[in-house]
């Protein structure tokens, strides 16, 4: 008989809405409620295949926020897969360190959590014979600045050795070092299949052995877009490796760019726009698609769009709202005025004052330094890992420093530009 399971990571359990998103009641509660929708996916996806184990490479809760609520809900749906005869192999990653309901916690019969010393667990036997053996580790503190390689075993002579580990690889942009150590490295160990976790987008190091990062299975903001799935993993009597990919996200993120060079209207626009966003629609295949739009091009429309944000917002969401589960999360605005060309009267004051702001006042070291400043005070009124996320060099803050600048002034002298009212849109 094979051994088939089910391979996932960060979950993140009942996370706190990190999106500046979500200001739609609706919207917030569904994306509040969408990673519990995911692991209730897993669970139902794992029965319906009738997989041997369900396997949580870290990162099942979200650290401190956890609440007791949330690991009643966890217990609930690992008791299903008990009554299924599905056993779940866990361990704990960098953020379920942080929880009180990891120690806390009891699990029914059929989870087993690895503790901080590496061991191996018989699975099951294959009809050749062999055996399945899952090594895994989980670490009791948030960093881990060193490999856990090291830690595990030598792979069980003649067996199936499945390794699990939570992991940052050899770094990855806005994650965290953690347990660092590189794909050759793991490939040399010996095991047959590597389920690693931390990393939050899919990736598939390597076919031989197997390596997956099976990235998280749902989203909670538009830094994580993108569909969200899970790995199948069939380990054939031969001993024979196969993964097939499943989508799982309730919800999926995803940023559409909207080209409006040429728009000379509002309708034109609207038009322009709904094509974008139905077309992304059509394309997911999650319950809800939110989408992140920024708007590009120069456009006689761009102060305009600019002057009423939030008119735009209410008539962009309308527009999605038409579209089966299809939200607008965001509207950024980087469309650029058409000049005016010359009259009696000389050039268009305001197009003469955007240029000079441009090209001295925004590249100008003085006002580098204040922006800077500025920036830096704010900053620090945000907690550590929103901070991060903004900000987690030097480069980053003054990349942002300079972009809060220019979309500033942009909306500063879309006021000063004056034009249409609503009614004339």
């Amino acid at each position: 008989m094979p051994f088939r399971f089910v391979h996932t990571a960060d979950l993140h359990l009942d996370s706190p809405l990190r999106s500046l998103a979500l200001k739609n009641p609706e919207l917030a509660e569904l994306v509040r409620g969408a990673t519990r929708t995911a692991l209730t996916r897993i669970v139902d996806l794992c029965i319906t295949e009738n997989v041997d184990a369900l396997l949580v490479a870290g990162d099942l809760y979200d650290g401190s926020q956890t609440s007791m609520n949330t690991a009643l809900f966890l217990a609930s749906e690992m008791r299903r897969l008990e009554a299924a005869g599905i056993r779940v192999f866990l361990i704990r990653g960098n953020h379920d360190s942080q929880s009180t309901m990891t120690r806390e916690l009891t699990f029914p019969d059929n989870v087993h959590v690895f503790s901080g010393r590496a061991k191996s667990v018989l699975a099951k036997m294959l009809g050749d014979g062999r055996a399945v053996h899952v090594h895994g580790i989980s670490f009791a503190n948030p960093h881990a600045p060193d490999s856990l390689l090291p830690s595990f075993q030598a792979p069980v002579t003649d067996a199936i050795n499945i390794g699990m580990l939570h992991t940052s690889l050899a770094g990855t942009p806005g994650h965290d070092p953690y347990a660092p150590t590189g794909v050759a490295d793991l490939a040399g160990h010996g095991f047959d299949y590597w389920a690693l976790g931390h990393v939050h987008l899919r990736q598939v190091h390597s076919e031989t052995p197997l390596i997956v990062m099976p990235g998280m299975p749902q989203g909670r903001d538009i830094n994580e877009a993108g569909p969200k799935t899970v790995t199948l993993v069939t380990v054939g009597d031969d001993g024979v490796l196969a993964h097939v990919e499943h989508a799982i996200g309730q919800a999926v993120f995803e940023r559409l760019s909207i080209d409006l060079a040429g728009v000379e209207d509002w309708r034109q626009m609207l038009e322009a726009v709904g094509h974008g966003v139905s077309a992304l629609r059509d394309a997911a295949t999650a319950d809800h698609l939110i989408v992140r739009l920024t708007l590009t091009g120069a456009t006689s429309l761009a102060w305009k769009l600019r002057r009423d944000p939030d008119f735009l917002f209410a008539e962009l969401g309308n527009l999605a709202a038409g579209l089966k589960g299809c939200w607008i999360e965001k509207i950024e605005i980087d469309c650029r005025g058409i000049e005016a060309s010359a009259s009696l009267s000389g050039p268009d004051p305001v197009e003469e004052l955007a240029s000079l702001i441009r090209s001295d006042v925004l590249s100008s070291h003085a006002f580098r330094q204040e922006a800077s400043g500025i920036l830096d005070e704010l900053l620090q009124q945000l907690p550590r890992d929103l901070r991060d996320s903004l900000a987690r060099d030097e480069q980053a803050a003054a990349a942002l420093a300079e972009s809060m600048a220019l979309t500033g002034s942009d909306d500063v002298l879309a006021y000063l530009h004056g034009g249409d009212t609503e009614a004339d849109r």
